[in-house]
């Protein structure tokens, strides 16, 4: 788990480096060695980082040690057996590298996983870390520093939005369960009371928002539309910060989309950073951007359509069909987090959602490979009147209006159908 942990952030930097470089080379047939790059990643980048970050957790009180498991009297005078092992060390990569998942089965609410307020903190940060850098990274590439700066606009003016969307429901939460008072109006179902509404909310927007399905509160107790925005965040392939490389290619996706849309309807020439996108480049990005939506819909409709699927759905109406295209989400775009109300420990779910991850990982991957090998052949342009800019508060406002817009064409009908149906269930009948 360790190796594919370090590997697997490894070869999302990897392909995000090859797509850069075919921005900053021209009349190029080479992309640089995988096999390099993916070497120096993991040596030079995660292992350093990880290693840093294990003993600041460590020093929170982390669990490090390959001692045998600990069986101890609790509180209530019975007997309780606690997991013993490398856990600190597992949490730095496992949030580094954006992989998700946990040691212990409460995850991140666990106190040996996540003991203090600070650690929460920190962690939460190391999952951002990377992808925001990569920005930066992108921008230092390609000679223009303020073309990484725009994309990390993009990323924070939506990210903040959706955290802070998150806040507010939960903090409103379910009027059937409160008596409107300033005190008991807060969602605090699913919730460790150590970290409370702010740090649950805040940590269910990163860690979706980025390819990492860490979560320190139980996703499926948020209200619906508190459990609606981590959700749509994953539908739109993650790439606000998202994945350590796959968040930044993602988004790159969508800039390139940005460009050519804009570039029809002004009658300027579509190009990005001097080289221009044409529709062999654009079959590829429609591609990469439309595969995971394909997976999670054909997906959600195969299980709400088989015996074997309806199974494990343990909440019937628009909460039971949430936790189906949650876990769709989830497995599509390799994130993990859940809707834990949907029982998957079965055959059905096993299999269907380990393909979804597999398609959902290479079937980005392949276009993006390939629209980075189309451009890397082309001669780099120099921009001129006709070049659509690609700085400033227009572009930004153009490049969030169309992931907006594609995530709402997409996913908006299968949305109503589930949070917000249920949303208005609930308000309605208070």
């Amino acid at each position: 788990m360790s190796v594919q942990n370090f590997l697997s952030a490894a070869t999302g930097i990897a392909v995000v480096f090859a797509l850069i470089r075919a921005f900053s080379r021209h009349n190029s047939k080479t992309l640089g060695n995988a096999w390099v790059d993916i070497t120096r990643i993991t040596l030079y980048l995660l292992l350093p980082l990880s290693v840093i970050f294990a003993l600041f957790f460590v020093n929170q009180g982390v669990v490090q040690n390959f001692s045998p498991y600990v069986l101890s009297d609790n509180l209530n005078s019975s007997a309780q057996l606690i997991p013993m092992g490398p856990v600190a060390s597992q949490e730095a990569i496992k949030l580094l590298g954006t992989n998700g998942g946990g040691f212990f089965g409460a995850n991140s609410s666990y106190p040996f996983e996540n003991p203090t307020v600070l650690s929460n903190f920190v962690q939460m940060l190391a999952i951002f870390l990377i992808p925001a850098a990569l920005c930066f990274a992108f921008g230092r590439t390609v000679g223009d520093n303020k073309q990484g700066h725009t994309l990390l606009w993009v990323m924070a003016i939506i990210f903040v939005i959706a955290a802070a969307t998150v806040i507010y429901a939960e903090y409103v939460g379910n009027p059937f369960l409160s008596d409107f008072s300033a005190s008991s109006t807060i969602n605090m179902e699913g919730k460790e009371s150590r970290f409370g509404i702010l740090g649950s909310a805040l940590y269910a927007v990163v860690t979706t928002a980025a390819s990492c399905g860490a979560v320190n509160a139980m996703h499926d107790s948020f209200t619906a539309l508190g459990g609606m925005v981590p959700m749509w965040l994953m539908q739109i392939g993650e790439v606000i910060f998202g994945g350590v490389g796959s968040g930044l290619y993602g988004m790159l996706l969508f800039v390139l989309l940005a460009v050519f849309i804009a570039g029809l309807m002004i009658g300027r020439t579509p190009e990005y950073l001097g080289k221009k996108i044409e529709v062999r480049e654009m079959k590829m990005v429609a591609i990469a951007i439309l595969i995971t939506p394909t997976l999670v819909l054909c997906g959600t409709a195969i299980a709400l359509m088989t015996d074997a699927g309806r199974a494990g759905v343990l909440n019937p109406g628009a909460h039971g069909f949430s936790e189906v295209i949650y876990a769709f989400s989830s497995a599509a775009n390799n994130n993990g987090s859940a809707f834990a109300g949907l029982s998957t420990n079965t055959l059905f779910y096993n299999v269907i959602l380990a393909i979804m991850m597999l398609l959902g990982r290479f079937g980005v991957i392949l276009p993006v490979l390939g629209i980075a090998g189309s451009l890397a052949m082309k001669k780099t342009q120099m921009s001129s009147s006709e070049s659509l800019p690609t700085l400033g508060p227009v572009f930004i406002g153009l490049l969030i209006l169309t992931i907006l817009l594609i995530g709402a064409l997409t996913f908006v009908p299968a949305l109503a159908l589930g949070p917000i149906a249920e949303h208005l269930q609930i308000w309605l009948a208070a």
